[in-house]
């Protein structure tokens, strides 16, 4: 029964969070959002001090709970490790192996010091919610929005617009060779192995590992009722289970209740273990467990301490086709996100808010220092001023809930004019695209003048010949200008991001 109560929370959780990722209405998140924020990471690096204890409590309780129904990823491995074990010569196929502290623990290591130094997008790529979040986004959700463009279209037949048509294309091709990559490696891995990548890999499944040998309630064998059949262990995915001491590595028993269900003899038993001073069927001393216990307390306190001063010390038009990326000195990155520093230490690079976008204005970045993390570019759109969907989306914090006035006046950045890319200039043709477009009326046209000072009028219709100039202290950034520029391949006004966003 356990095992069956477990299979069905799994399902709705990894439904739930798949469909976050795949939804671009934005309805299904007002209703399950808060299954993004109670992931680990997003958590820890929000400083949700209430779900992080939970996670914690709910380990030290039951075990890793959280890896076989809560965390996306685990479910994934789950699901390659089910068509796995298809056909009789596979059905039991795993053995007890003895944890791989060489390969682990320095994983952990090196996860921690990258979090800690601010190299989160380095440290991301193992994350198991954003690992996830990278392969929702780029390999799954181009189906679905390929079948939600089918169904417009049958639908339009009937003059019927149920559907509305979304744009599918690839927003970054690093990040889809690297959603690629880890679809494939962690598939192969849940296939041949069980759960090889969350035992040995993941620094999350690590981490709980440290308290679930402390758990309150755990499975143990009962030697009495046990014939030594070794069935349990064949059958057990994390391969944790030693037959032939009778004992569990509670460090990587993800709780699946698989030896439950799989055991004739109902040698397995809920037992509450707190409070003895002997622990059976356990692999390690319980000065090793303490050890281990406080070095990861310690490791988690020190990233948070860390994290929290970082905290406290950063204060519809037609489309232009074929337009390119221009070079920005900073960032632009979404109202809400306060600044760069902060942006930088809370993202994972789940690309949520990438996929919850709209207005196809944010992308995950190339470059080396915010690699995986989404920035805004606005050759397909603009930020609408009215829009604050990555705000409502994000959970680790990075992009903090902001309301459509206080949007509305948050300086993200300012346009910036390139004379020569100008039709006026280069064309010597009237234009005003920019300065008729801006939200903010920040943009205005003054007469082009001749080195003699004389005013320039076009060649084409004798009109007076304007250029833009921009009024930094009204303009938002939004990337309106920057859009609905005619200018190609390069729009001749960009904008320029800010170190740290302004209110006036």
């Amino acid at each position: 029964m356990w095992r069956k109560i477990r299979i069905v929370l799994a399902t709705v959780f990894f439904i739930g969070i798949t469909l976050l990722f795949l939804d671009f209405s934005g309805v299904i998140h007002q209703w399950l959002g808060w299954m993004a924020k109670i992931q680990a990471l997003p958590a820890l690096l929000a400083l949700n001090v209430g779900i992080v204890v939970g996670l914690i409590v709910l380990t030290l309780l039951f075990g890793r709970l959280y890896c076989s129904i809560i965390c996306p990823l685990g479910v994934f491995q789950d699901i390659f490790n089910h068509f796995g074990s298809k056909g009789k010569k596979r059905r039991a196929r795993f053995s007890f192996k003895k944890e791989n502290k060489w390969l682990r623990y320095p994983i952990l290591v090196i996860f921690v010091v990258l979090m800690v130094a601010g190299l989160n997008s380095i440290a991301i790529i193992i994350a198991p919610y954003s690992a996830y979040g990278r392969i929702a986004s780029n390999l799954f959700a181009p189906i679905y929005q390929g079948v939600n463009n089918f169904l417009a279209f049958c639908a339009e037949r009937y003059d019927s617009y149920a559907f509305y048509t979304k744009d599918v294309w690839i927003k970054s091709i690093p990040t889809f060779i690297i959603a690629i990559v880890t679809f494939i490696v962690v598939g192969l891995l849940s296939y041949k192995g069980g759960r090889t990548w969350c035992n040995n890999i993941c620094p999350v499944g690590t981490i709980l590992g440290f308290f679930s040998r402390f758990a309150a309630f755990r499975p143990v064998i009962n030697v009495d009722k046990c014939n030594g059949c070794t069935l349990c262990a064949k059958k057990c995915k994390a391969s944790c289970i030693n037959p032939a001491e009778h004992s569990i590595d509670y460090s990587r028993c993800v709780m699946c209740m698989d030896c439950f269900e799989n055991c004739a003899q109902k040698a397995y038993e809920w037992k509450f273990m707190w409070g003895k001073e002997r622990i059976e069927n356990h692999c390690e001393s319980h000065d090793n467990k303490r050890r281990q216990f406080l070095a990861t307390a310690g490791a988690l306190t020190l990233a948070a301490t860390v994290k929290a001063q970082g905290k406290k010390v950063d204060g519809g038009l037609a489309k232009i086709v074929d337009k390119k990326v221009p070079h920005r000195d900073t960032p632009v990155i979404p109202a809400g996100a306060a600044s760069v520093k902060h942006f930088a230490q809370h993202c994972t690079g789940c690309q949520l808010c990438v996929q919850s976008c709209p207005n196809d204005v944010l992308r995950p970045s190339n470059k080396f220092d915010t690699f995986l993390q989404p920035e805004m570019s606005f050759e397909k759109g603009y930020c609408r001023p009215e829009c604050n969907e990555c705000s409502t989306v994000c959970p680790a914090g990075a992009i903090r809930p902001i309301t459509i006035e206080d949007k509305s006046a948050t300086h993200i950045g300012h346009a910036v004019w390139i004379r020569n890319n100008c039709i006026v200039i280069s064309h010597q043709d009237s234009c005003a695209h920019c300065a008729r477009h801006c939200p903010t009326s920040a943009i205005t046209m003054v007469p082009l003048t001749n080195d003699a000072g004389e005013a320039m009028v076009s060649k084409r219709t004798g009109v007076a010949l304007t250029i833009p100039t921009v009024n930094e202290e009204k303009c938002i950034g939004c990337g309106k200008c920057e859009n609905l520029c005619p200018a190609a391949p390069f729009s001749a006004i960009y904008v320029e991001g800010h170190l740290i966003h302004s209110v006036k």
